[in-house]
């Protein structure tokens, strides 16, 4: 089992605070991807999206993170400023984790859910670099498996995809849960500042603009000194 110390619940909530903040309409519910895999030269490299379902009356699909600058016409350049925030609080929640787990190896990638006033967490210990399945195929089982898509709304590549993960895929290997209520308040999101200021030690405020500009993907690398780079 893991060890959740006082700081690692503390960088939780940061993160709680964080995703709420990008989310600039009410939501029913959200889900994380993140990955982080250590490289020969003490890098790391790894992605991160998150989907949420907006709040209403009738079922509505999930919004991609990447989609949301379109969506409500926001910055997108400053917007994948705080993509990336996020994606550095994933890479120092695993630094921290180092410290805990001192023996076994640390996780490779996190999915993390806010389900009303829940959060909830899941690691995976998965070597990645050893993984059957790249980084766009893990993409398509994790949409499988955590937005509930049927195999009938994907596309043929899609379904194989997940046919391949259902026979030999989803083999038992190490998995830690762990689950708490939310409690933080006065949580604020992006359009409620009109701001050009960006700060990741403060708020992140900036201004929304016109631009329409959409991004599908984004690989994001991070080394030690807490750099990162977003590629398409």
């Amino acid at each position: 089992m893991l060890k959740h110390t006082k700081k690692i619940k503390e960088m939780y909530e940061d993160i709680q605070r964080h995703i709420y903040y990008m989310i600039p309409e009410k939501w029913d519910k959200m889900m994380l991807y993140a990955s982080v895999s250590d490289l020969i030269d003490k890098n790391t490299t790894g992605e991160l999206f998150f989907y949420y379902i907006p709040k209403g009356i009738f079922k509505k699909n999930p919004v991609n993170v990447y989609e949301i600058p379109q969506k409500f016409n926001l910055d997108e350049k400053e917007y994948m400023k705080l993509v990336n925030v996020l994606y550095k609080k994933i890479v120092r929640l695993r630094e921290e984790f180092k410290k805990v787990e001192t023996v076994l190896p640390t996780w490779s990638n996190i999915t993390i859910i806010i389900d009303g006033t829940q959060f909830k967490v899941e690691y995976d210990y998965e070597d990645l670099s050893k993984s059957e399945f790249n980084s766009y195929e893990r993409h398509i089982i994790w949409r499988y498996k955590y937005l509930n898509i049927s195999k009938e709304k994907l596309s043929k590549k899609e379904r194989n995809i997940i046919d391949r993960y259902l026979i030999d895929g989803n083999a038992i290997r190490r998995r830690e849960r762990f689950e708490e209520g939310i409690y933080i308040k006065n949580i604020k999101n992006i359009v409620d500042y009109e701001t050009e200021n960006y700060s990741e030690e403060q708020n992140i405020e900036y201004i929304a603009t016109t631009e329409k500009k959409a991004k599908n993907q984004i690989i994001m690398m991070a080394n030690n000194d807490e750099e990162s780079k977003i590629n398409k």
